[in-house]
């Protein structure tokens, strides 16, 4: 499934800018960043799941924010892009 993952943290503290930083690795892990605070996975339901708990152990539930959207399928139907478009599509074959 096409997960959209996007996160508020709050980086006031240096415990918050290493929060943000943790959660962008962890979301590194899972999909490509396609904005600052946003990222696009394609996730079985086992990997989404292990992605929340990762996430989870990363956060501080009263300070930050963590939202995940289901995107439609298929994707390139729904989606628009307008200016800089990703570095790659993880659809598409990778030539290395």
């Amino acid at each position: 499934m096409e997960i959209l993952v996007t996160y508020d943290v709050a980086t006031e503290t240096a415990e918050g800018q290493k929060r943000l930083r943790r959660v962008a690795k962890v979301c590194e892990a899972f999909g490509q960043r396609v904005q600052k605070s946003v990222f696009e996975c394609t996730l079985s339901p086992a990997d989404l799941e292990q992605l929340k708990r990762k996430l989870a152990r990363v956060i501080d539930e009263t300070e930050d924010s963590l939202r995940f959207y289901r995107l439609q399928e298929p994707r390139q139907k729904h989606v628009q892009v307008l200016g800089r478009q990703m570095a790659y599509d993880l659809h598409d074959p990778l030539v290395v």
